[in-house]
């Protein structure tokens, strides 16, 4: 789409975090490149006082990105200083703009989203196009989280209490993200992307925008709902496949089994391998993930809360859901490796603790929900005095603030290890890889590792006086019953959570399906979802059998997954086929390459 007006277009984006701000500087580098008059991409920023200083930075052309973010940083000095990215605190600037787009974190409250600093976000922007002098019909796109109906049921009623209506004063969209920290560049302009609307005309317009920056990848249209469901489905299952993996290396860290050894086997019958197990920088996207120290960062601790939302207001039964279940068992491990700490001779008591990594994923400056901060703050509970480490994030970072944790807190590796009694890698930063050949000089008073962020081997150590242990290391090979009895408890899980899936969109349909092309089709949602690049393969809907063999292993979640299915005594799959008006046919996916 080349810009052939002399007018110059603007596009607004609210919010320069992991989404906004290479959502930003790749929309300010297609205006550049392709555009005869360029145009201006203008970055919003709140002015608060531990983020107001994104605004300099973005306007120096440095990026706020911490971490390593490969073609960031030239993107936004190129783009800043050819004038067409800036930022700005004033929600003034959206006056006039042709296109918003919304980039700021949502949250869960309990069992329902918090959504202050998106609420912050809308009226701000609603009160200034409500100003404006210029009526553009700007095209609106939520790049944020959101619980599913929320397009339709809070934020069109927000815009149009502003007399801002759908479809004529604005264009309603939601396209959310699919970002990692560490490849957010190539994530995007390598995107599979959903772009969902409140109106088919709408997702084609988002569509022909993105596919100015989404260069090597499809773009996939959708309703709102849908792609509202898929993006906290994609996490919730993630989380799901998680938590069973944590479960699985409990058991086996307990019973000196080699985890690793069984997840490759499962994998493998499931189909469903990657290289994660022998490569700690690798993306985890196989049936059975990865456990580390935990769980963090802005999507997967709440998206199943936020899947579930409308559903547990609505009063559907949650007893026995494998995707809240989750949750419990993956906010569990902090504490869980700390017992594994104990286990291997860590003291806590008096002595001088250091954890590496404050981020909550490799290479990445973002703490949000870190694990290895709660890891941090259990250990001072317990009388440690405690140091933190990361090279990445910075002393005033807000969430080291709130949690205390700033007095604790340093850059320097060597400052951090030269007193530490006891080691715990909560984050596998690239700068920690070489620790085995440094430790002998760096930390010469260090008696145990503890590697939980499948980092190390233990031969790597064998020649040290310091004792390792890491998260599912043990030395004993997983024999054929205990492969078959976690194979099975695996697909039990994996069957309950696409029931429940299927049962929270048939409740979403019946309140929240205005007419059938806003309804959400299973299938759909499941097509959709097999195009995330950490494998969110949903099964069809079927009944539970069984959860295999005896083998001494438990899981929570599989007993979970039978209980459920004995309740609900599984409900035939809806067809909404028989929902839509006669003879009304709709394209619920359309591909843009």
């Amino acid at each position: 789409m080349t810009q052939s007006s002399t007018t110059r277009s603007k596009t607004i984006v609210v919010g320069p975090g992991i989404v906004g701000m290479p959502m930003a500087a790749l929309l300010a580098d297609a205006t550049r490149r392709l555009d005869s008059v360029p145009g201006e991409v203008v970055v919003i920023q709140r002015y608060s006082a531990t983020s107001a200083w994104k605004i300099g930075a973005i306007n120096r052309g440095e990026s706020p990105i911490g971490g390593i973010e490969p073609d960031l940083a030239k993107l936004v000095a190129t783009n800043a200083a050819a004038g067409t990215l800036r930022a700005s605190h004033a929600y003034s600037e959206a006056q006039g703009a042709d296109v918003i787009l919304i980039c700021v974190q949502t949250d869960k409250r309990g069992s329902a989203p918090d959504y202050g600093p998106l609420y912050e976000a809308l009226h701000g922007i609603a009160a200034a196009l409500a100003k404006s002098p210029v009526r553009k019909r700007p095209l609106i796109i939520i790049e944020s989280t959101l619980a599913p109906s929320s397009m339709q049921s809070v934020l069109r009623p927000l815009f149009a209490a502003y007399g801002l209506r759908e479809g004529r004063e604005i264009l309603l969209g939601n396209s959310p993200n699919r970002v990692m920290p560490g490849r957010l560049v190539m994530r995007l302009t390598n995107a599979i992307k959903i772009v969902g609307a409140l109106h088919p005309d709408t997702a084609r317009r988002i569509a022909q925008l993105y596919s100015r920056i989404v260069t090597h990848g499809r773009l996939l249209e959708t309703n709102s709902l849908t792609a509202e469901v898929v993006k906290t489905l994609e996490n919730a299952y993630r989380d799901v496949r998680i938590a069973f993996a944590a479960e699985l290396v409990r058991w086996c860290d307990t019973n000196d089994i080699d985890f690793y050894a069984l997840r490759e086997s499962v994998n493998d019958r499931l189909e469903a391998t990657d290289q994660a197990s022998y490569d700690g920088t690798a993306v985890p996207s196989g049936a059975l993930l990865v456990p580390t120290v935990g769980v963090g960062g802005h999507c997967l601790p709440k998206d199943g809360v936020l899947l579930w939302w409308r559903a547990l207001e609505r009063g559907m039964l949650s007893e026995a859901s494998v995707i809240l279940g989750a949750r419990i068992v993956n906010d569990e491990s902090p504490a869980e490796t700390l017992k594994l700490g104990s286990s291997v001779g860590v003291r806590l008591a008096g002595k001088r603790i250091a954890v590496l990594g404050a981020a909550y994923r490799p290479d990445s400056s973002d703490t949000r929900n870190a694990p290895s901060l709660e890891l941090a703050l259990l250990l001072r509970g317990a009388g440690a005095s405690i140091v933190v480490h990361d090279p990445y994030v910075r002393p005033q970072d807000a969430n080291l603030t709130r949690l205390n944790l700033t007095s604790a807190f340093s850059n320097s590796l060597e400052a951090v290890l030269s007193d530490a009694e006891a080691i715990f890698v909560g984050t596998g930063h690239g700068v920690y890889r070489d620790l085995p050949r440094e430790l002998a000089q760096k930390a010469p008073n260090a008696r145990v590792l503890v590697d939980a962020a499948n980092l190390f081997r233990a031969a790597e150590f064998d020649a040290m006086t310091l004792r390792y242990a890491g998260i599912g290391r043990g030395r004993q090979m997983p024999d054929l019953e205990l492969i078959e009895s976690v194979l099975a408890q695996f697909r039990a899980v994996e069957q309950a959570a696409a029931n429940e899936v299927g049962e929270v969109c048939e409740l979403l349909n019946e309140y929240y399906a205005e007419n059938a092309d806003d309804a959400i089709e299973f299938e759909v949602v499941q097509l959709l979802a097999r195009t995330c690049a950490t494998g969110c393969n949903i099964v069809d809907r079927g009944p539970i059998a069984t959860l295999g063999p005896e083998s001494g292993f438990v899981s929570r979640l599989a007993t979970r997954a039978m209980a459920r299915w004995e309740m609900r005594n599984f409900p035939g799959t809806l067809s909404m086929r028989e929902r839509r008006r006669p003879g009304a046919e709709r394209p619920f996916v359309k591909t843009r390459e």
